[in-house]
């Protein structure tokens, strides 16, 4: 069992950066593949970004060269860098941690970026 807790969501200009964390307390957490995932309003949920448990990351498309995934195993938590912020990565950010047939989910933290 994991439990996951995000933070780091609030309002930012256009342009800005954010850095969301994901806390896990519970099982092995070095053992999980972590990702990060968003959902708008209306929109179904998406995968963001994803790094497995030996750290090789990937990202949806939207995102690249402006998100960075990382992972601190020592510190039980996922991150989520997030630069050049555009209006449309306003949504709710959840962070999944998955291992074997097992997915674990937080409750999310929401990124308003507007002027």
């Amino acid at each position: 069992q994991v439990q996951l807790v995000e933070s780091g969501g609030g309002l930012v200009q256009p342009g800005g950066s954010l850095r969301l964390s994901c806390a896990a307390s519970g099982d092995i957490f070095s053992l999980y593949d972590m990702a990060w995932f968003r959902q708008a309003p209306g929109n179904q949920r998406e995968l963001v970004a994803f790094i497995t448990s030996g750290g090789s990351t990937n990202y949806a498309d939207s995102v690249k060269g402006r998100f960075t995934i990382s992972r601190d195993n020592a510190q039980k938590t996922a991150y989520l860098q997030m630069n050049g912020l555009k209006p449309e990565d306003t949504a709710a950010y959840y962070c999944r941690a998955s291992r074997l047939v097992l997915n674990y989910w937080g409750k999310g933290t929401l990124v308003t970026v507007s002027s």
